[in-house]
Protein backbone atom coordinates (compact mmCIF):
# COMPACT_ATOMS: atom_id res chain seq x y z
CA UNK A 1 0.00 0.00 0.00
CA UNK A 2 1.39 3.34 -1.11
CA UNK A 3 2.10 5.91 1.99
CA UNK A 4 -0.50 8.96 1.71
CA UNK A 5 0.64 12.37 0.79
CA UNK A 6 0.14 15.57 3.02
CA UNK A 7 0.73 19.08 2.06
CA UNK A 8 0.15 20.35 5.89
CA UNK A 9 -0.25 18.10 8.60
CA UNK A 10 -3.08 19.32 10.04
CA UNK A 11 -4.73 17.34 6.98
CA UNK A 12 -3.83 14.22 8.65
CA UNK A 13 -5.77 15.44 11.43
CA UNK A 14 -8.62 16.47 10.07
CA UNK A 15 -9.22 13.16 7.88
CA UNK A 16 -9.76 11.49 11.61
CA UNK A 17 -11.29 14.21 13.29
CA UNK A 18 -12.48 16.36 10.64
CA UNK A 19 -16.58 17.14 9.58
CA UNK A 20 -19.60 18.00 11.43
CA UNK A 21 -19.58 15.40 14.20
CA UNK A 22 -16.81 14.26 15.42
CA UNK A 23 -14.85 16.37 17.60
CA UNK A 24 -18.94 16.55 19.00
CA UNK A 25 -18.69 13.05 20.10
CA UNK A 26 -15.31 13.18 20.94
CA UNK A 27 -16.28 16.15 23.36
CA UNK A 28 -18.94 14.37 25.19
CA UNK A 29 -17.04 11.15 25.48
CA UNK A 30 -14.06 13.58 27.18
CA UNK A 31 -16.58 13.09 29.90
CA UNK A 32 -16.88 9.42 30.05
CA UNK A 33 -18.28 6.59 28.50
CA UNK A 34 -21.69 6.74 26.63
CA UNK A 35 -23.59 4.50 25.08
CA UNK A 36 -25.32 4.97 21.91
CA UNK A 37 -28.24 6.52 23.27
CA UNK A 38 -26.32 8.55 25.99
CA UNK A 39 -24.73 10.54 22.56
CA UNK A 40 -28.24 10.65 20.30
CA UNK A 41 -29.69 12.50 23.37
CA UNK A 42 -26.53 14.71 24.12
CA UNK A 43 -26.94 15.43 20.18
CA UNK A 44 -30.57 15.18 18.86
CA UNK A 45 -29.68 15.81 15.36
CA UNK A 46 -27.65 13.31 14.24
CA UNK A 47 -29.08 10.28 12.85
CA UNK A 48 -28.22 6.86 14.21
CA UNK A 49 -27.39 5.75 10.75
CA UNK A 50 -24.61 8.55 10.80
CA UNK A 51 -23.94 8.43 14.87
CA UNK A 52 -23.02 4.60 14.34
CA UNK A 53 -20.77 5.26 10.72
CA UNK A 54 -18.93 8.15 12.83
CA UNK A 55 -18.13 6.07 16.06
CA UNK A 56 -16.96 3.02 13.39
CA UNK A 57 -14.53 5.61 11.80
CA UNK A 58 -13.59 6.50 14.93
CA UNK A 59 -12.86 3.16 16.23
CA UNK A 60 -11.20 2.33 13.14
CA UNK A 61 -8.61 4.84 13.51
CA UNK A 62 -7.76 4.18 17.26
CA UNK A 63 -10.06 7.02 18.95
CA UNK A 64 -12.52 5.22 20.83
CA UNK A 65 -12.70 1.98 22.48
CA UNK A 66 -15.89 -0.04 21.77
CA UNK A 67 -16.72 -2.13 25.27
CA UNK A 68 -19.51 -4.87 24.64
CA UNK A 69 -21.27 -6.15 28.78
CA UNK A 70 -22.18 -9.67 27.98
CA UNK A 71 -25.37 -9.48 29.93
CA UNK A 72 -29.33 -9.20 29.17
CA UNK A 73 -29.86 -6.83 28.04
CA UNK A 74 -26.67 -6.61 25.77
CA UNK A 75 -25.40 -3.01 26.53
CA UNK A 76 -22.57 -1.39 24.68
CA UNK A 77 -20.45 2.00 25.54
CA UNK A 78 -18.32 4.14 24.08
CA UNK A 79 -14.83 5.60 25.45
CA UNK A 80 -11.94 7.48 24.66
CA UNK A 81 -9.13 5.38 23.72
CA UNK A 82 -5.47 6.25 24.98
CA UNK A 83 -4.55 7.04 22.04
CA UNK A 84 -8.18 9.43 21.44
CA UNK A 85 -7.32 11.05 25.41
CA UNK A 86 -4.65 12.60 23.84
CA UNK A 87 -7.29 14.69 21.38
CA UNK A 88 -8.33 15.95 24.96
CA UNK A 89 -6.37 19.59 24.76
CA UNK A 90 -7.28 19.91 21.15
CA UNK A 91 -11.00 19.31 22.10
CA UNK A 92 -10.70 21.69 25.01
CA UNK A 93 -9.25 24.47 22.99
CA UNK A 94 -11.98 23.86 20.32
CA UNK A 95 -14.64 24.46 22.73
CA UNK A 96 -13.00 27.57 24.48
CA UNK A 97 -12.47 29.36 20.92
CA UNK A 98 -16.43 28.33 20.27
CA UNK A 99 -17.40 29.64 23.42
CA UNK A 100 -15.91 32.87 22.63
CA UNK A 101 -16.98 33.27 19.08
CA UNK A 102 -20.22 32.62 20.28
CA UNK A 103 -20.12 35.06 23.06
CA UNK A 104 -18.34 37.60 19.99
CA UNK A 105 -21.20 36.64 17.58
CA UNK A 106 -24.12 36.53 19.69
CA UNK A 107 -23.30 38.65 22.83
CA UNK A 108 -24.67 35.53 24.94
CA UNK A 109 -23.92 32.34 25.06
CA UNK A 110 -27.19 31.56 26.97
CA UNK A 111 -28.99 32.29 24.05
CA UNK A 112 -27.85 29.93 21.81
CA UNK A 113 -26.17 26.84 24.27
CA UNK A 114 -28.13 23.69 24.55
CA UNK A 115 -29.23 23.41 28.74
CA UNK A 116 -27.19 20.43 29.00
CA UNK A 117 -23.63 21.88 27.57
CA UNK A 118 -24.37 25.07 30.24
CA UNK A 119 -25.00 23.34 33.40
CA UNK A 120 -22.79 20.31 32.84
CA UNK A 121 -25.16 17.63 32.42
CA UNK A 122 -23.31 14.64 31.82
CA UNK A 123 -25.71 11.72 31.22
CA UNK A 124 -24.57 7.79 30.71
CA UNK A 125 -21.34 7.82 33.15
CA UNK A 126 -20.38 4.50 34.30
CA UNK A 127 -20.59 3.84 38.08
CA UNK A 128 -18.88 1.47 39.70
CA UNK A 129 -21.81 -1.06 39.68
CA UNK A 130 -21.50 -0.95 35.82
CA UNK A 131 -18.14 -2.38 35.20
CA UNK A 132 -17.89 -4.99 32.43
CA UNK A 133 -18.21 -9.01 32.64
CA UNK A 134 -15.57 -8.87 29.92
CA UNK A 135 -14.44 -6.11 28.04
CA UNK A 136 -13.65 -6.16 24.16
CA UNK A 137 -12.15 -3.92 22.02
CA UNK A 138 -13.33 -4.66 18.83
CA UNK A 139 -12.21 -2.75 15.55
CA UNK A 140 -15.18 -2.75 12.74
CA UNK A 141 -15.10 -2.64 9.42
CA UNK A 142 -16.44 0.72 7.23
CA UNK A 143 -19.52 -0.49 5.08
Amino acid sequence: MEKKKYNISVEATLEVIGGKWKCVILCHLTHGKKRTSDLRRLMPSITQKMLTQQLRELEEDGIVNRIIYHQVPPKVEYELSEYGLSLKPILDSLCAWGENHIIKEYGDKFAVLEDNILNNKDIGLATEMDQPAKKEETSLSKP
